[in-house]
């Protein structure tokens, strides 16, 4: 009977062929594993096996010496070799193999058994065996050793290997090559005490070239491919430690400003964090591993770049002498310069990256330097910061150390040290801070809305909408939004904290004019706590005298923006501060550094026309006048801006156009040595400066005292232009500016006016008689005189 058949069936074609790809790809994982197993078993026993080949090689002895023979000893020991030692006894052989045991290194004969490396040779044979010696050495080829797997046969087992040329790589080549050379140049010393100074300037200039080389060499090394040729970086960092005195010092500032543009080149958009424990126990693939070897590299040699520079700049400082003494005194201030210079570089270019708090302890007391080149870097440098930092991480840092450094130093330093925080951008923020928080929030339909109100197909889109409106408003970083208010904010309670201080403790300090600028920068920001304190201590320092002219003003400034502001609900009357800048007007400076008018021209603004329903008319009128005074004798820049702001107030308050008639509106007469501008009876005089104003030499203050003297019309023939009826005070100010010693508008050049001139020699008056004379010099035929014909 027949075995019975198998109810499994066999896989047909058509079934292998549906086999999943996964199968088939865990085969061929499987297939390489046992592939690769096998492989490193045989790479063990192939170690285990070379281990064993060096120990016999170890273990076996070699002699100590070795020992040439001389061709007749040789011939000697053939002959006796050849000797039939069958006819000695064993006796005399065993007596003479003891005597040769026996015998001493003194009685043994050096000539003719010396070894390789010594023996006394002729004076001829010396020489001959120093000219037999090349100049240089013949490179050998390295060979590398391979063992293969060994054989057995009848005498048991064999051991094979192969030797190999190794081929270096041409950097390996290069270098070797340079090693050489350097070699050579070492065993060729030039005495420079012997050069004259030409020709130790070309070996100067020389040795800085190949230096050159080198540094461009790594440098690019490490910037086309930084995450194998970072370690290059440690070799150009030993270069900071040039020995030789003629090129030390150019050297070591080649290698700060190179290293400066391979870090800001090379390094990430993302600060780097050390990596946990755990993270390094973790086995990760090669491409992740050459990321993190390469970010530990780049933070360690960044970090000890920074530390080399600050050293730098403390070795400036303290005039501290190195042992190699490669640098003198008066270099050092040439290196402090350029480790600035690289220093305040990685500031701007690389805020988010690690250790940027520690470049700002570093450039921060530099900016109170007494060297104005070191001091006016970082002072520019941290002024980039701020109005780049759009996050406020780093301003918010250099703010906290600049406020311990005016506490460790009492407040004794330069007032370059307190303007540079003029520049800190916080207004904008705080501005879009307060609109937000007034905006009303969208409200979101519930359930029992949606289903009155909308179709099942409505409220199924409807809920698709609503779902993708949070994830917008997720995606707008709303977090990220209040974090940045929130460094603002913290920024600067810690500036008026600095300016608090100095109001508080040294207000006859030189700080004064830049804490009185920053707080008129900053008053639309300040709390309404501090308001009456502030205003009490302004007012003081008015009153007291010792202020100049531009403290004053803004003092006069910071004011009137805290009451234009958030103090408008306060109920005060800064009749005080009126009067102040009233009486200062006609103080002003009218030469070249008229940068207080662009503060008086801003005071103005906020004082009448931000509020005009605070100021009464005979008070406006009095400015008005006052300011067409001030407007005769400054240059034409600030007459443009004073006629401007005259106009404005006449915009503000209509009933000014009483100062264009000549008819008395009142009782008394004008005071113009008044300083109390509500008594001085402007409303009894008129413009007349407006008059002389008109035959002004510059063309826009004539169009403006046109203006002015027909009542500042907005249409007509004396209405101004688009180009000066649309612009500030302040924008006119800066646009007609005489800084640069240029006229603006251009002054037109002269007409030509000719003269009626007489035509002289070939031109005559009468057209007649020119046609006669052109006619007879225009006969070419000559006649031949005939004097003979009249002769008797």
């Amino acid at each position: 009977m027949a075995p019975p058949r198998s109810k499994k069936r066999r896989p047909t074609f058509r079934r292998l062929l549906k086999t999943s790809g996964v199968k088939l790809e865990n085969k061929l994982k499987n297939r390489r594993n046992k592939q690769d197993n096998v492989a490193k078993k045989q790479r063990k026993e192939h170690k285990k096996l070379r281990a064993a080949v060096k120990d016999s090689a170890i273990r076996k002895p070699r002699p100590l010496e070795t020992y040439r023979k001389r061709p007749e000893e040789e011939e000697d020991e053939e002959f006796l070799e050849s000797l039939p030692t069958d006819m000695m006894e064993e006796d005399d052989v065993q007596q003479m193999t003891a005597m040769a045991r026996h015998a001493s290194f003194v009685t043994r004969d050096l000539s003719s058994c010396g070894p390789v490396h010594g023996g006394k040779k002729r004076s001829g044979e010396v020489m001959r065996g120093h000219e037999k010696v090349p100049r240089k050495l013949k490179r050998t080829e390295e060979k590398e050793v391979i063992h293969l797997l060994p054989i057995k046969d009848q005498r048991g087992v064999v051991l094979r290997s192969v030797e190999r040329v190794v081929q270096k790589q041409p950097e390996e080549e290069e270098e070797e090559e340079d090693g050489a050379e350097e070699q050579e140049v070492e065993m060729e010393p030039l005495e420079e005490e012997a050069l004259t100074s030409e020709q130790r300037e070309e070996l100067r200039v020389h040795k800085i070239n190949e230096r050159r080389l080198c540094i461009a060499r790594l440098g690019s090394a490490v910037v086309s491919d930084p995450y194998n040729n970072i370690k290059r970086v440690k070799e150009m960092r030993g270069m900071l430690m040039e020995s030789d005195p003629a090129v030390a010092v150019t050297v070591r500032k080649l290698v700060m400003v190179s290293l400066m543009e391979i870090f800001k080149d090379v390094a990430p958009t993302y600060r780097i964090r050390p990596l946990t424990p755990e993270e390094k126990a973790s086995k990760v693939k090669k491409d992740t591993q050459l990321i993190r070897d390469f970010e530990e590299g780049l933070v360690s040699q960044y970090k000890f770049y920074l530390e080399d520079l600050e050293q730098t700049i403390k070795d400036w400082k303290q005039q501290k002498k190195k042992r190699s003494q490669a640098v003198g005194f008066q270099s050092y201030l040439g290196l402090a310069q350029v480790a600035v210079r690289c220093l305040c570089e990685l500031l701007l270019a690389l805020p988010h990256f690690n250790f940027h708090n520690n470049i700002i302890v570093v450039l921060a007391p530099l900016m109170n330097d007494a060297e104005p080149q070191v001091s006016g870097m970082c002072c520019d440098a941290f002024r980039k910061l701020f109005q780049q930092d759009k996050e406020g991480g780093a301003s918010l840092a250099t703010v906290r150390v600049i406020s311990g450094l005016l506490k460790s130093l009492n407040f004794n330093v330069r007032p370059e040290v307190l303007k540079t925080l003029l520049c800190l951008r916080i207004k904008e923020v705080q501005m879009k801070k307060d609109i937000e928080d007034t905006a009303p929030k969208k409200r979101f339909m519930n359930n029992k809305e949606k289903r009155k109100n909308l179709s099942r197909m409505q409220r199924k889109w409807k809920k698709a909408e609503e779902k993708l409106e949070k994830e917008l408003l997720e995606a707008e970083a709303s977090e990220s939004k209040e974090k940045k208010i929130k460094l603002h904010t913290e920024t600067l309670n810690i500036v008026f904290l600095i300016y608090f201080r100095i109001l508080k403790k040294a207000q006859k300090s030189v700080l004064l004019p830049a804490v009185l600028e920053g707080l008129a920068n900053f008053a639309h920001l300040i709390n309404l706590e501090f308001f009456d304190d502030l205003l009490n201590v302004l007012q003081h320092l008015i009153q007291s005298g010792d202020l100049t002219n531009r403290e004053s003003l803004h003092c006069i400034q910071t004011v009137f923006t805290i009451l234009s502001g958030q103090g408008d609900v306060l109920n005060i009357d800064p009749l005080t501060f009126y009067s102040q800048l009233y009486r200062m007007l006609p103080r002003l400076h009218a030469g070249g550094p008229n940068d207080d008018i662009i503060i008086v021209l801003r005071c103005l603004d906020a004082m009448l026309t931000r509020r005009r329903k605070q100021v009464s008319l005979p008070r406006a009128m009095a400015f008005v006048k006052r300011l067409s005074v001030l407007s005769l004798h400054v240059l034409p820049n600030a007459s443009v801006g004073l006629l401007a702001a005259g106009r404005a107030a006449v915009h503000a308050f209509p009933k000014c156009d009483f100062l264009l008639d000549n008819e008395v509106q009142g009782s008394g007469f004008y005071l113009p040595e008044l300083d109390e501008p509500e008594h001085c009876n402007a409303q009894n005089t008129a413009l007349w400066e407006l008059h002389a104003l008109q035959r002004h030499y510059h063309p826009v203050v004539r169009r403006l005292a046109l203006h002015l003297s027909h009542g500042a019309p907005s249409d007509g023939s004396a209405s101004l232009g688009v180009d000066l009826s649309r612009r500030t005070p302040v924008e006119l100010f800066n646009v007609y500016s005489v800084r640069d010693m240029t006229f603006n508008p251009p002054i037109a050049p002269p007409a030509s006016k000719k003269k009626d001139r007489f035509g002289f020699g070939a031109e005559l008056l009468d057209a007649d008689l020119q046609r006669r004379a052109q006619s007879v010099l225009a006969v070419t035929v000559e006649t031949e005189l005939d004097f003979t014909a009249g002769r008797v």
